[in-house]
C-alpha cells in the first residue's frame, strides 16, 4: 500500500515538528514537506502534489482560511484538516475555515500538555482522520452507488414508501464534514419547522454554541445550544453542546431538552445513538430521524430503534457525505427508507412532515 502523502502547514517550528512525529509514527503516513505561512503552502501542494494538507489558521503573509479558498479555487480538492485552538476565537475562526472549503478540523495540544502527551493525543486524533478522508476520496471515485438509491453498496428493506405516522420530533446527527452538511441543510428549510428539531454534531465545547449561532442565521428556523430544561418547541432546532449528551425528557407540560453528563458512546459525547434512543423513549415511533456525514457508525443503533418503533430515518447519500461512515452504517444495516442527496434531505423532511399533520 502507498502511503498517504502529507504536507503539513504551520508557523510553528515546534507544532510543525510534532505533527510530522505524531503522522510518522504510522507506517500508512508520509509527511513529504512543511510549509511556514499559506502562501508557501500553495507552492508546496503545487510540487509535491499532497493527498492530505494539514492547516494552522494564524499564520504570516497568508492564514490559513485565505489558504484553503486559494487552493480550493485552483481546483485542489484534496482533504485539507485546519489545526485549530480550543477558544471562542479559535471556533470562529475553524467555522470560517470549512465554510472556505476546509474538511474537517483538530484542536491543537493546550499548554502545559507534555511533549510525549501532546503526541500522542494528536496521533490520536489526526491519523484516523488522515486515514479515514483519504480512503472515502478513494472509494467515491471506485463506488457503484447511484444517486437513486439503488447501487448494490446499499439495501434500504423497509421499502419504497415512507411509514404513516404522526411526528412530534425529529432527531439529527452528523460527524466529520457535518457543520457544512448542517448549514445546507437548515438553510434549506423553506419555513420554520413545525416540530423541534434536536441535532448532535460531534464537535468540543465552544465550538457547538458558535455552530448554533451561525446556523440561526441561514433560516428560518431559531437554532440555539441545548441547555438543560429548555422546553422543545416548534420551529427551534437545538444543538447538543460540546462534551455532552444531549436527551429527550418527558414532562408534564410538554417536552424539555436534558444535558447529560454519562460516559461516552460510540467514543463520542455528544452521542447521536443517546440522543435518537431518548427521543425513542420520550414519544415512541413518532420520529424522523437524519444521519448525515461523518466517521463511524454512531447512529445506526439508534435508527434502528426509532425504525423499530415505526418512526422514519432518512441519510445522506455516499457521493455528497466528505466520509460515508454514519449514514453509510445506517443504510447498510437496512435501517434507512431513503437514501438522499444532501441538497434533498430537508425538502424530503418538510414533505415527511407535512404530510404527518
Amino acid at each position: 500500500m502507498t502511503p498517504v502523502r502529507v504536507l503539513v502547514v504551520d508557523d510553528s517550528v515546534v507544532i510543525r515538528r510534532l505533527v510530522s512525529e505524531a503522522l510518522g509514527r504510522d507506517p500508512r503516513i508520509e509527511v513529504v514537506g512543511t510549509a511556514s505561512n499559506g502562501r508557501l503552502a500553495l507552492a508546496r501542494v503545487e510540487q509535491l502534489a499532497p493527498d492530505v494538507v494539514t492547516m494552522d489558521i494564524e499564520m504570516p503573509e497568508m492564514d490559513g482560511i485565505e489558504a484553503v479558498r486559494e487552493l480550493r479555487r485552483s481546483g485542489h480538492r484534496m482533504p485539507i484538516i485546519m489545526f485549530s485552538t480550543l477558544t471562542e476565537r479559535g471556533a470562529v475562526a475553524t467555522l470560517d475555515a470549512l465554510a472556505a472549503g476546509a474538511t474537517d478540523y483538530v484542536a491543537k495540544p493546550t499548554g502545559g500538555t507534555s511533549v510525549t502527551d501532546s503526541l500522542q493525543r494528536v496521533g490520536d486524533e489526526l491519523v484516523p482522520k488522515v486515514l479515514a478522508l483519504v480512503g472515502a476520496r478513494a472509494q467515491r471515485r471506485t463506488s457503484s452507488w447511484r444517486p437513486d438509491g439503488t447501487g448494490p453498496a446499499v439495501r434500504v428493506p423497509c421499502g419504497a414508501t415512507l411509514p404513516a405516522h404522526a411526528v412530534r420530533l425529529v432527531v439529527v446527527g452528523s460527524s466529520t464534514g457535518g457543520p457544512e452538511a448542517l448549514s445546507r441543510f437548515v438553510g434549506g428549510f423553506t419555513a420554520p419547522p413545525p416540530v423541534p428539531v434536536l441535532v448532535v454534531q460531534h464537535m468540543p465545547p465552544v465550538f457547538t454554541r458558535q455552530l448554533a449561532a451561525r446556523l440561526d442565521r441561514l433560516g428560518p428556523a431559531t437554532v440555539v445550544e441545548a441547555t438543560a430544561g429548555d422546553p422543545l418547541l416548534p420551529g427551534s432546532v437545538y444543538v447538543a453542546p460540546g462534551d455532552h449528551h444531549l436527551v429527550v425528557r418527558g414532562r408534564a407540560a410538554g417536552l424539555a431538552a436534558g444535558i447529560d453528563d454519562g460516559p461516552p458512546v460510540n467514543f463520542c459525547r455528544p452521542s447521536v445513538d443517546v440522543l435518537f434512543a431518548s427521543a425513542v423513549d420520550a414519544v415512541g415511533g413518532e420520529i424522523v430521524g437524519v444521519v448525515m456525514t461523518g466517521m463511524g457508525a454512531d447512529g445506526r443503533t439508534g435508527s434502528g430503534q426509532i425504525v423499530a418503533a415505526g418512526g422514519t430515518v432518512l441519510v445522506q447519500d455516499e457521493p455528497t457525505s466528505v466520509v460515508w461512515g454514519m449514514p453509510g452504517a445506517v443504510a447498510n444495516a437496512g435501517f434507512a427508507h431513503r437514501v438522499l442527496p444532501l441538497a434533498e434531505l430537508a425538502p424530503a423532511l418538510e414533505a415527511r412532515l407535512r404530510g404527518a399533520r
